[in-house]
């Protein structure tokens, strides 16, 4: 039986590797949230420094250049926030060092919910693996969420203990509750268009979002969909 998610949270943190990650794995639920008055903030953990084929770019331009693609998705969206960590691209690991700065996070912006990479999530057919920051990060994520961010022993410098209620999985290959984003789908494909050095044509942006919505919506029975793990972290 699917499952369509039709609640809207009154606060969501988005917490992703890189700065075009959040946009293709959610924006169209990020938009429609947004929309509906709930207050979203993202996070994004690498500077996505490396994220070019090109042997003779400069990896500090590159980060800047991602930066800047990252708050005009932002501004799309209709983000109340958004802040880069400024990590190593493609060194994130599941450290008691990252996991303290996503607590942090958690416990400054209490978030109702949280999204994030599904780590669990690795071969996609035989086409794509998922991205080592991906995992190494969902990883995280989820022992930030639990026990560490409601537990006053966890971190304690970090701030007061925050519960999460439910855990949004992007990217995931068992997805069991689908956000309807025909109505966002648009914004969608903009917010992904706006991370241009990420593109390799400027249709694609258009034609990729729209056709993998488009798969994800006729599974949820309607004319585009985003697929989630859904994980119901507080009591």
């Amino acid at each position: 039986m699917v499952e369509r998610l039709d609640s809207v949270p009154e606060s969501a943190l988005a917490i992703y590797a890189h700065p075009d990650d959040a946009d293709v794995a959610c924006a169209g639920t990020l938009a429609r949230w947004c929309k509906a008055g709930s207050v979203v903030h993202l996070i994004v953990c690498a500077d996505g420094a490396k994220g070019t084929p090109d042997p003779d770019a400069e990896p500090a331009a590159m980060a800047r250049l991602r930066a800047e693609e990252l708050a005009a998705a932002a501004e799309v969206v209709g983000l109340a926030s958004h802040q880069s960590l400024e990590m190593q691209d493609g060194e994130l690991h599941n450290t008691a060092e990252l996991r303290s700065e996503l607590v942090a996070w958690i416990r400054r912006l209490r978030p109702e919910v949280v999204l994030g990479h599904d780590p669990t999530a690795v071969f996609f057919a035989q086409h794509y693996f998922n991205h080592h920051d991906h995992r190494e990060l969902g990883w995280a994520l989820l022992d930030a969420l639990s026990p560490a961010a409601a537990l006053p022993h966890y971190f304690p410098e970090r701030g007061p203990a925050h519960q999460v209620q439910v855990a949004y999985l992007s990217g995931t290959l068992d997805p069991d509750v689908f956000v309807d984003v025909s109505e966002t789908i648009d914004v969608k494909v903009a917010a992904v268009g706006c991370h241009r050095s990420q593109l390799p044509d400027a249709s694609w942006a258009d034609d990729v979002v729209r056709g993998r919505a488009a798969e994800e919506g006729a599974r949820a029975g309607v004319a585009y969909a985003e697929g989630f793990r859904r994980l119901f972290v507080g009591p």
